[in-house]
């Protein structure tokens, strides 16, 4: 029988195991949030508190204590091993004009701090406005748009570092 071998960070701790055996773990809904698990005939009442599935992070509370997983599965590993970092890939370079348009709209100004999905500024395309959000963390480097200016598809916008 095929095991995946996954690891797991919770909270400062590492730990790898295979996939739990069958009859080792039960788990049962106990409404909405919550599980009760039974585990080597131990009882754990599980509330998940948040969920981050891009990332693979959980954040649970589990008989009153509180815990944060990050799960890696083999290809996560893989890529740890080889040194590329997908945090690598979500660090904002350059944003682009992803059509011509008009800027109407600059939320942003040199120096500041952005998180994923934060609005950049909103460009109007074809009687439409399109709010262009940063696609990762980063922080503003250069504006090289004003607020009436045309753009014209793959201009530089906005710098990242």
């Amino acid at each position: 029988m095929y095991k995946h071998q996954y690891s797991a960070s919770v909270n400062d701790g590492e730990f790898n195991f295979e996939d739990v055996q069958n009859g080792s773990l039960d788990m049962i809904p106990a409404g909405p949030g919550n599980v009760h698990i039974i585990h080597n005939n131990v009882s754990y009442q599980a509330q998940i508190l948040d969920t981050d599935f891009e990332s693979k992070t959980f954040r649970f509370k589990i008989n009153g204590s509180f815990f944060t997983v990050q799960l890696a599965d083999q290809f996560d590993q893989l890529v740890d091993r080889l040194g590329l970092h997908t945090q690598a890939a979500l660090l904002v370079k350059d944003i682009k004009a992803p059509m011509p348009g008009m800027v109407l709209e600059v939320n942003v100004s040199p120096g500041q701090e952005v998180e994923k999905d934060t609005p950049l500024l909103i460009l109007e395309a074809m009687k439409m406005e399109n709010v262009i959000k940063a696609p990762g963390d980063g922080v503003v480097k250069k504006i090289h748009i004003q607020k009436g200016n045309p753009v014209e598809k793959n201009q530089l916008m906005i710098e990242m570092e």
